[in-house]
């Protein structure tokens, strides 16, 4: 009987697997071989079935829902114990059975008491109306939701979306705190079905939220090829929350010094200073498409994982809008919850103003970033690039120059308390429209505006003790390293009573 039963699985199940396979994806059973590490997975529940004994044989079940359509179990991955959960899409499309949600609680009731972190596979169509075992009017009383999202800050949990993903399904991914996805993903909260259930037209489900629309609205954090990438994509994620390790290759730190353009108006990549500054390979960019203007990224810094805040001065300048402060505000949650030092590159005019910036709710969604700074109990170093204007630059420093356990400029950086030119127009004002001829009040703008930064260089806000130092950029790498290896010495501080979100 216990061989029958095993059959079943993806050997006995030819044609359900070749379906799979002719359509591009891996099964559950693959996924999870590639994950873990080699004869680590101990699984739960694997001879359960679909509740559907009323309207279907034994024999058809136990053939066609093994382990209703859910895997999971504990293994370990990379050496670190963790949790590993995944629909089964070959297996009633992946949906949620009635025996799946109690093995969902089972599971999350052991993560919680074990600390594991978790990965989960979330491919599939949502809730099951067919099964018919278990009597129910709404199904309503799953504790299967809160469960998981009362994991969120306990326990890293990374969900891993390849093709349709609808309804509950989603929610799971969507709780997550990190979503992998394949480039074939489309992710919704309903399904066509339900879509057209509300009288909302027929939806394609490919059309439903795919990834051209789930990346540059920030719902996916790393968009991939396929389940292989996926799997290999998740590994580095979640070895990120599991420790540190050997310090890899470097990059020619001198390189560092010919990166930032000397011009305050000209724009350049901030990719390959972060590359550089972390060890090589060891770079993972989130929420690359949505706002792009912000860049958030996990890295390693000596073997140390690092959270990467740095500002992008080929969108918006650099700016913080109101989706970059929603951006950066949740990583920092992120990092804090996990314990994950942040490094803040910071390059910024400021926080972008306006009528429109206003209209996406920039008060409150701006101070979000401000909120969550405060909050951070794990250490923060700040580095100043280039320019450090305004309350954006406090922003990216967790609210002021000295929250940071070290802030440091580069010799080319200035700093001030907006952006200068706009000082000068706004402190001169009177003076300035004293002057009839255009060209001549130009002129004297570029005059003060010259004297103004000159002032402003980051040498004599160093001079004030304003920041704590003015290095060479090839040093920052090795500064960076040696005062976080010096905060892992002593006990991170007691985390802060919790905050009420400003948005």
């Amino acid at each position: 009987m216990l061989r029958r039963r095993e059959s079943t699985q993806d050997a006995g199940r030819s044609d359900a697997v070749t379906r799979r396979h002719a359509a591009g994806g891996r099964t559950a059973r693959e996924n999870i071989a590639d994950l873990v590490d080699e004869g680590s997975f101990v699984e739960y529940g694997r001879f359960a079935i679909a509740a559907q004994r009323q309207r279907r044989s034994l024999d058809d079940l136990i053939a066609r829902t093994p382990a209703d359509g859910l895997l999971a179990g504990t293994a370990r991955i990379g050496g670190a114990a963790c949790a590993v959960l995944s629909y089964d899409y070959t297996v009633l499309a992946g949906t949620q059975g009635a025996i799946g949600h109690r093995k969902k609680d089972r599971l999350f009731e052991i993560i919680e008491r074990l600390k594991l972190p978790t990965v989960f596979f979330a491919e599939g169509g949502g809730g099951r109306p067919g099964d018919t075992d278990i009597p129910t009017v709404s199904s309503l009383e799953i504790r299967a939701f809160a469960l998981w999202a009362g994991l969120s800050g306990l326990v890293p949990r990374i969900a891993v979306v390849k093709g349709r993903c609808f309804a509950g399904n989603a929610v799971i991914a969507g709780a997550a705190d990190l979503i992998v996805a394949t480039q074939d993903s489309s992710i919704g909260m309903g399904g066509p079905a339900m879509i057209a259930g509300g009288g909302l037209g027929e939806v394609a489900p490919d059309d439903v939220g795919p990834i051209s629309v789930q990346a540059p609205n920030g719902v996916v954090d790393v968009v991939v090829a396929d389940e292989a990438e996926a799997v290999a994509t998740t590994r580095k994620l979640l070895g990120y929350f599991t420790g540190s390790t050997e310090s890899g290759p470097v990059a020619d730190q001198t390189a560092l010094r010919t990166m930032v353009p000397e011009r305050a108006r000209r724009a350049y990549r901030v990719a390959p200073i972060i590359e550089t500054l972390a060890d090589a390979g060891s770079v993972t960019v989130l929420r690359e498409k949505f706002a792009p203007e912000m860049v958030t990224a996990l890295a390693r810094i000596d073997g140390r994982p690092v959270g990467i805040l740095a500002n992008n001065t080929m969108v918006m300048a650099g700016a913080i809008t109101a989706a970059a402060s929603d951006k950066a505000a949740r990583f920092l949650q992120l990092c804090n919850a996990f314990g994950l030092p942040v490094v803040s590159l910071v390059d910024c005019p400021g926080y972008m103003v306006g009528p429109a910036a206003e209209a996406e709710a920039l008060v409150r969604r701006g101070s979000r970033l401000l909120v969550a700074g405060a909050a951070l109990t794990v250490p923060l170093v700040a580095v100043i690039l280039r320019r450090g204007y305004g309350l954006g630059a406090q922003a990216m420093c967790g609210g002021s120059l000295h929250e940071p356990l070290l802030t440091v400029a580069w010799p080319g950086a200035h700093l001030g308390p907006m952006g200068l030119e706009g000082a000068v127009r706004l402190g001169l004002r009177k003076e300035l429209e004293a002057i009839a001829d255009d060209d001549e009040r130009e002129q004297a703008v570029r005059a003060a505006t010259a004297a103004a930064e000159e002032n402003a260089r980051a040498l004599n806000s160093a001079a004030l003790f304003e920041i704590d130092d003015v290095i060479d950029p090839a040093e920052t790498r090795g500064l960076i390293a040696a005062t976080l290896a010096a905060a892992a010495e002593h006990e991170r501080p007691a985390a802060r009573a919790r905050f009420v979100d400003t948005w």
